[in-house]
């Protein structure tokens, strides 16, 4: 059975789903059948390379929101993060283009690392002070994923290296009808959106390994088309 997962490095709802959907897997029966894919997916396609901000500065904008407040909304994220186990950094971190990183992915995904580049990419983009926006930081992860330099780095040089895969990719996000992210599709018959909790995935998979319908559930947090992230209340909503 394959999964694919369209997602983004800058949606912390994708970096925390990411860690849910894994616990749901480790807990499906036939978890060591089941492929998983990753797929591209911008927040923020039209963002130039280069052009980079701070997130507090991009969610008070976007919101309309005080510093205070955009700061509030993180802590609130951050807790859903840490809940999984994950670390979470709330100030400091940039916001800019992931379309280099995609393409990244994409020659890691050729190579059989892609997973482990893109949970090196999330910890850096969110755990760690290092601005995955860097094609310095990106090279570094690309290695220590397991990549050869010199290719990692020709396709940094090259903006054309898989940008048809990362557009390939997001245009049948939107031909399956999906605007947010995290989107989990099963075997291309189901599909789940949003950062669920663990035992969703787990049943999504179980349902899926006998062939029966799943409803498509809603309402968990995620990231629009737009880049906007929903934000609950408190930790543990999500």
């Amino acid at each position: 059975m394959r999964v694919e997962i369209w997602s983004d490095i800058a949606c912390p709802w994708c970096y925390i789903g990411k860690a849910r959907f894994e616990k749901g897997l480790a807990g499906f029966a036939h978890r060591d059948d089941v492929e998983v894919v990753h797929r591209s997916f911008e927040l923020d396609p039209g963002r130039a390379k280069g052009d980079t901000e701070q997130v507090i500065d991009m969610l008070a904008q976007k919101y309309g929101r005080t510093p205070e407040e955009a700061r509030s909304m993180e802590a609130n994220v951050a807790a859903n993060a840490q809940a999984e186990g994950l670390g979470y950094r709330t100030e400091g971190r940039d916001h800019g283009s992931t379309f280099d990183i995609h393409r990244l992915l994409h020659l890691a995904k050729a190579r059989g690392r892609q997973d482990a580049l893109l949970t090196l990419a999330y910890r850096a983009n969110f755990a760690e002070d290092r601005s995955v926006f860097d094609d310095t930081v990106l090279l570094d992860l690309a290695v220590e994923a397991g990549l050869d330099a010199e290719e990692a780095r020709a396709v940094l040089a090259d903006p054309q290296a898989y940008a048809d895969e990362v557009r390939a990719d997001e245009r049948e996000a939107a031909e399956l009808g999906a605007n947010a992210v995290p989107f989990f599709v099963f075997d291309r018959r189901y599909g789940i959106s949003g950062g669920q909790p663990a035992d969703v995935f787990t049943q999504a998979l179980e349902q899926a390994w006998k062939d029966r319908p799943v409803t498509v559930a809603q309402d968990a947090a995620a990231c629009d088309a737009d880049g906007a992230c929903e934000v609950p209340a408190a930790a543990g909503n999500a």
